[in-house]
């Protein structure tokens, strides 16, 4: 009997989905690529949480700005809208963090645009970078979350 990567449920050995929680089973060498890619994906996003700081009330109001913020310039929605929501100030700070390092890596794109297939990769790699971030700020944002974005979450811009 094995393990289901996902659940931790014992399955028999040949079983391609787990009964219980319905993961498909990866096997032979791939067999622990499913809980590597989760476990290593779980690391990453592991950065520090300050929800239990805010107040459920602003959190709740203000989870539209909070998820705006993470789209391009719309950080600024939240800052008019809501200048008094400690919690959409929070996620203003994470999107304008964001952002500016978009626009950083697309001159670096820019710069290296006269080498075709290199700038084919480097602006492909930086947009799915900036798509990974943007759903991780949107996905804690929406679910109520003051939570850090990776490597980026701890600078400070607006205090």
């Amino acid at each position: 009997m094995k393990k289901c990567y996902k659940c931790g449920a014992e399955i028999e050995d040949s079983a391609l989905k787990c009964p219980v929680c319905g993961a498909t089973q990866v096997t032979d060498q791939g067999e622990d690529l499913g809980k590597k890619i989760t476990d290593g994906f779980g690391k990453f996003n592991d950065t520090k949480e300050t929800t239990s700081e805010y107040d459920a009330r602003d959190i709740e109001n203000n989870k539209v700005f909070a998820i705006l913020s993470y789209i391009g310039i719309l950080f600024i929605v939240g800052l008019i809208a809501a200048p008094k929501s400690k919690f959409a100030r929070f996620h203003a700070n994470q999107g304008i963090v964001l952002f500016i390092i978009e626009i950083a890596l697309g001159i670096v794109s820019g710069i290296v645009s006269f080498i075709p297939v290199v700038a084919g990769i480097v602006s492909a790699v930086i947009g799915l970078v900036s798509l990974v971030y943007m759903v991780i700020g949107i996905c804690n944002a929406a679910s109520g979350k003051a939570k850090e974005l990776p490597v980026i979450g701890s600078i400070s811009i607006l205090k």
